[in-house]
């Protein structure tokens, strides 16, 4: 094992940063809704991250990772490479703690996301998609400033962060009476399964973790079923923005690889069907890449009849032009 996987989080982490982000983020509900049980045949328990602060679970993993830099070093801030949501997390985390933050963000990047993370005060570095190495970017930036990088999804205390949320989900369920069967995650670069993977392992060894990607982007199920991290052919064509990575995280991998065999792939037109459902049956506003666990329950990719399934509606930050488009569909 390489020293990347040999520092990876554990519960005590995820615990550790609850406490951490504890009046910060908010506690997301667990939602449940009897028409969506009644269309499938199971319990569907819905963690609704797209009610998190900046519109996503990114949050969670942002504030605990910027709160572990030792005060002496915050001055020179962070640096962050994000298709959006992990640029709004840590920018409104660095505010929060007083800190620089400049973002590396794709020029397609939905505006929204772009203008949401300039308005917590960051600074937005744009580049190419699938011509540009954002990481290179990124850490040429941090080389030159001597900020702290701050991953996406390969970062310990991000990934602990994540977790959180896996953590609540399983005591919510409990709550209510209920243990899920299954635990469908929205899957980039894996930081949120790798950190659900964590709570699960402790508190519901029995719940199988399956993660969620687009159609031509499913990298993670790819890499599960072949034993080692795969590549995606490119970096943009998807309308899920939020979960186009190259590959698995390294320590995100070797997290959800313990726990997770197989992956479950959606397309464009049923995410946005998802997100459509959403709006019109839950009163929620998701973005595709957060509505692909979502899409996966609604189109049977997964059979739930008789079982508790729990799933991640991982963000709700979208631009009008792509909800327009998704109510569409009908």
């Amino acid at each position: 094992m390489d020293a990347m996987t040999t520092t990876l989080p554990d519960f005590e982490d995820v615990r550790a940063a609850r406490a951490r982000i504890a009046g910060e983020a908010v506690v997301t509900p667990l939602l449940n809704s009897p028409y969506l049980d009644e269309l499938t045949g199971g319990r569907i328990l819905l963690k609704a991250e797209n009610l998190q602060r900046t519109g996503s679970f990114k949050f969670r993993g942002a504030f605990n990772r910027l709160s572990q830099i030792p005060e002496a070093e915050r001055g020179p801030g962070v640096v962050a490479c994000s298709s959006g949501n992990h640029a709004q997390g840590v920018a409104e985390a660095a505010r929060i703690l007083g800190m620089p933050a400049t973002i590396v963000m794709p020029e397609d990047a939905p505006e929204a996301k772009l203008g949401r993370t300039r308005r917590s005060g960051a600074r937005v570095v744009t580049y190419k998609r699938g011509v540009e190495d954002r990481e290179a970017i990124a850490l040429a930036l941090c080389a030159e400033t001597g900020a702290t990088m701050v991953h996406p999804y390969n970062d310990p205390g991000v990934i602990a962060g994540q977790g959180t949320a896996g953590l609540e989900a399983v005591e919510q369920a409990a709550a209510l009476g209920l243990s899920p069967d299954a635990m469908l995650t929205c899957a980039g670069g894996g930081g949120l399964t790798a950190g659900i993977a964590l709570a699960l392992e402790a508190m519901a060894p029995d719940c199988e973790l399956l993660p969620v990607e687009p159609a031509g982007f499913d990298d993670y199920g790819r890499s599960l079923v072949a034993g080692a991290r795969m590549t995606n052919a490119t970096e943009g064509g998807s309308v899920c923005d939020a979960i186009l990575t190259p590959t698995p995280g390294e320590r995100s991998f070797a997290i959800v690889s313990r726990r997770a065999t197989r992956g479950l792939v959606v397309s464009d037109d049923e995410a946005l069907a998802a997100v459509a459902f959403a709006f019109r049956e839950l009163k929620l506003v998701v973005e595709p890449g957060g509505a692909v666990c979502l899409a996966a329950v609604l189109t049977g990719k997964l059979p739930v009849k008789g079982r508790t399934v729990a799933l991640t509606l991982s963000g709700g930050n979208i631009d009008p032009e792509i909800l327009a488009r998704a109510l569409a569909l009908d």
